[in-house]
C-alpha cells in the first residue's frame, strides 16, 4: 500500500521491540514505574517455581516486582506482577506521554510531487512520537488554532495488533481526511491522537495531566471502564466528548457527552413504527438463547406497548414446517427470531425460505451483522449507516493520501471516523445535525444531560 504505513510506523515508534521479544500472553497488561508487566491471578496448586517456568522468568525477577512474596509465598487467587521481557520505557514527563501521538494536518498549498502527500516528520520527545502531516511553515499566522483530540485503543505497544486495532487505525485515517477537508483560511485544526489502550490508568493519567487543557473537543474511547473518568473530566472542563461506539453511559449525568450509538429503545421505536405503517403481522420465534440480547427483549416489549399483533411459536414448529397457523396469508409476515447470534438461527433460514416459496409474504427482522450472510429472504433492520452519499470524491482522496485500496466491510470504519470528526466540528459551530458520507446524525438531549444520536433508519432489502 502506498503511504498507509506512515501512521503505523509512527505508532510503532512508541516502543521498539527486539526481534527476540517474547510473544504477548493473554493476561492484562499494566505499566508500573515505567515498566510493562502482566497482572497474573495465581491459579490453584501453583507455586513460585512453576510460575517462573511457565513465564520463563527468573524467580528473582518475580520477587523484585512482588517483594511481599519473600515473607509468605504465593496465595491462590491473588494478583501478582510479572515482567513481559519487553524494554522499560523511561518517562521524563507526564505519565501519559509514552502513549501519545500528535498529528497536525494542514491543507497543502500545492500538490506534492513525491509519493508522500502528507509530509511526515518524526521527533523524539521522551518516547513521544510526533508526526506533522504538513510543515508548520505553511500555516498563516493569522489563523485561529483549534485543537481536537482522538483517544482510541491502537495497541501501539503490542507486538501484534488485533483486528479491532486495525479498525481503529482505519477510523483514525478517516478522521485525518476529515481534518484535512475542514481546514480553511481562518481556522487551523490540529489533531492530538492518544493510544488509550484498555487501561483505566492511562485515561486517568491523561485527565490528571495538563495535556488536554487546550483541547476544544474529544473524539473516541471504547471501553466503559475508561469513559466515565473522561466524561467527568469533560464535564468539569466543559469540553464535548463524542463516543463513537459505547452506549453504556448514563447521559443524564454528563451534559458534555455526545453518544453516536443508538439505544435499544430508539431502534425498537423505529422498527415498530415501520411495522405499524405496513400493517405487517409479526411472528416471534422462540430460540433457546441463554444470552438473549436486550435488543430483542426491548423490541418485544415495544410491540406490546404499541399494540402490534404478534403470534409466538417455538423454533421446533418452524423446523418441522408446521407453522401455517401462525402466518397471515393476506398480509406481510415479519418473523422475529429470538436471538441476535446468527449461528443459532442459521438452520431455520431454509425453512423460512420454503415458506416464502409456498406463497407467503415473509420478511425477516435481521441484525446488522447478518447483512454479510446470504439469507435468501427479504429482511428489515435498523441502522445508523444508511446514507446514500456518493463516495467517489472521498475514495479518490483516500487513494491519493493512503493507498489503492481501503476496507470494504460495512460499516466502513474510515467513513465512521470521517463522519464523526466532521460532526464534532459541526457541533462546535452550533450545528446539531450533520449529514455524513455513511451516517446522518441528529443530536437529541437526554433530560438536562448529554446528547444521543436520534437518527436511526429502517433499512429493507
Amino acid at each position: 500500500m502506498r503511504n498507509k504505513a506512515f501512521i503505523v510506523l509512527a505508532l510503532c515508534a512508541l516502543l521498539v521491540v527486539p526481534a527476540k521479544a517474547q510473544e504477548l500472553l493473554n493476561y492484562p497488561l499494566d505499566t508500573i514505574n515505567g515498566e510493562e508487566v502482566y497482572r497474573y491471578q495465581v491459579e490453584r496448586g501453583i507455586g513460585l517455581y512453576r510460575v517462573g517456568v511457565n513465564f520463563d522468568v527468573p524467580q528473582s525477577e518475580i520477587l523484585r516486582l512482588n517483594p511481599q512474596l519473600r515473607e509468605r509465598g504465593l496465595h491462590f487467587g491473588e494478583v501478582i506482577l510479572l515482567p513481559t521481557k519487553r524494554p522499560v520505557i523511561m518517562q521524563s514527563k507526564a505519565k501519559v506521554l509514552e502513549t501519545v501521538v500528535t498529528e497536525t494536518v494542514v491543507v497543502p498549498e500545492t500538490p506534492s510531487t513525491s509519493e508522500d502527500h502528507f509530509t511526515t516528520e518524526t521527533l523524539s520527545v521522551a518516547s513521544l512520537a510526533t508526526d506533522s502531516l504538513a510543515a508548520d511553515s505553511l500555516v498563516p499566522d493569522t489563523r485561529r488554532v483549534v485543537e481536537l483530540a482522538i483517544l482510541l485503543p491502537f495497541e501501539s505497544r503490542q507486538t501484534k495488533r488485533s483486528t479491532n486495532a486495525e479498525r481503529m487505525m482505519e477510523f483514525y485515517q478517516g478522521a485525518l481526511l476529515a481534518i484535512h477537508d475542514l481546514q480553511n483560511d481562518s481556522i487551523l485544526y490540529r489533531l492530538r491522537v492518544y493510544d488509550s489502550e484498555r487501561s483505566e490508568r492511562r485515561v486517568a493519567a491523561l485527565c490528571d495531566s495538563t495535556d488536554l487543557d487546550s483541547v476544544k473537543a474529544i473524539l473516541g474511547l471504547v471501553y466503559p471502564i475508561q469513559i466515565e473518568r473522561m466524561a467527568t473530566w469533560c464535564r468539569q472542563h466543559q469540553v464535548p466528548l463524542l463516543l463513537p461506539f459505547s452506549d453504556d453511559l448514563e447521559l443524564e449525568n454528563y451534559p458534555y457527552v455526545l453518544q453516536f450509538n443508538s439505544t435499544d429503545e430508539q431502534e425498537a421505536d423505529s422498527l415498530c413504527a415501520w411495522i405499524k405503517k405496513r400493517h405487517a403481522h409479526c411472528v416471534a420465534v422462540e430460540v433457546r438463547d441463554e444470552d438473549l440480547s436486550a435488543s430483542v427483549r426491548t423490541l418485544r416489549k415495544q410491540m406490546r406497548v404499541r399494540g402490534i399483533p404478534c403470534t409466538a411459536m417455538g423454533l421446533h414448529d418452524l423446523m418441522m414446517d408446521s407453522v401455517a397457523y401462525a402466518l397471515d396469508p393476506e398480509r406481510e409476515n415479519v418473523i422475529l427470531l429470538h436471538s441476535d447470534r446468527y449461528q443459532l438461527v442459521r438452520l431455520a433460514i431454509p425453512h423460512i425460505v420454503k415458506l416464502q416459496e409456498e406463497g407467503y409474504r415473509i420478511r425477516l427482522i435481521s441484525h446488522f451483522s447478518w447483512t454479510k450472510e446470504d439469507l435468501g429472504v427479504p429482511v428489515v433492520y435498523t441502522s445508523l449507516f444508511s446514507s446514500n452519499a456518493s463516495l467517489e470524491a472521498y475514495d479518490a482522496q483516500w487513494r491519493t493520501y493512503f493507498s489503492e485500496e481501503h476496507v470494504s466491510e460495512a460499516p466502513r470504519y474510515d467513513l465512521l471516523g470521517y463522519d464523526l470528526m466532521q460532526a464534532l466540528v459541526a457541533w462546535l459551530n452550533g450545528e446539531q445535525t450533520h449529514t455524513g458520507l455513511q451516517s446522518s446524525i441528529r443530536w437529541q438531549q437526554v433530560g438536562q444531560g448529554g446528547y444521543q444520536n436520534a437518527c436511526v433508519e429502517v433499512v429493507t432489502y
